[in-house]
């Protein structure tokens, strides 16, 4: 069994204060009590509420990353391949809980450049979707389709119940394999 390591269980204390508290009941000494350890053993890897943000973000968004650019890797589909697969990481995302939200979230609020490099991730996304053999407008429309949702949900902006969800997934899923 893959144990985690103390870095990890704080980040997912912190992701759970956020999904579950809001951003503002974020705290170091809250972290800590979530993870079961002392402040000061949190200290130690996270000097302070930024760099605390600032790892959540990273991992979030390193784990966003790798899923879709794994996904997209594995697809022996090329036409849509990317599209596929940011729909896909996506709906894992939100059936998962939502953890890149709660770091997208946090960093929102305190440091808006943290979400630099997943910003550069989704420009080039967006022109790989573009220009893998969909109509550039389809392609469009599934990717803010996927933001739009897991947005709605962040927010409790309506989100959709899960068989409404699974049949918008389906109609998203079979417009990637539309051809131009």
């Amino acid at each position: 069994m893959n144990e985690r390591t103390k870095p990890e269980k704080i980040l997912d204390a912190a992701a759970a204060i956020v999904r579950r508290d809001g951003v503002a009941k974020l705290t170091l000494e809250a972290a800590a009590k979530e993870a079961g350890i002392s402040k000061g053993g949190l200290l130690y890897h996270f000097p302070n509420k930024e760099s605390l943000i600032d790892g959540m973000v990273t991992r979030c968004s390193n784990t966003f990353v790798e899923d879709v650019e794994g996904r997209a890797t594995l697809d022996p589909i090329q036409t849509g391949k990317y599209s596929r697969a940011f729909l896909e990481a996506t709906f894992k995302e939100l059936e998962e809980g939502l953890e890149i939200s709660s770091g997208m979230h946090a960093s929102l609020f305190t440091n808006p450049e943290m979400l630099e490099y997943l910003q550069e991730h989704y420009r080039t996304w967006k022109e790989k979707m573009e220009n893998e053999g969909l109509d550039p407008v389809t392609a469009n429309i599934i990717r803010l389709a996927a933001d739009g949702l897991w947005y709605a949900d962040l927010f409790g902006m309506a989100p959709l119940e899960k068989e409404l969800r699974d049949k918008v997934f389906s109609q998203l899923s079979a417009w990637t394999k539309e051809l131009e």
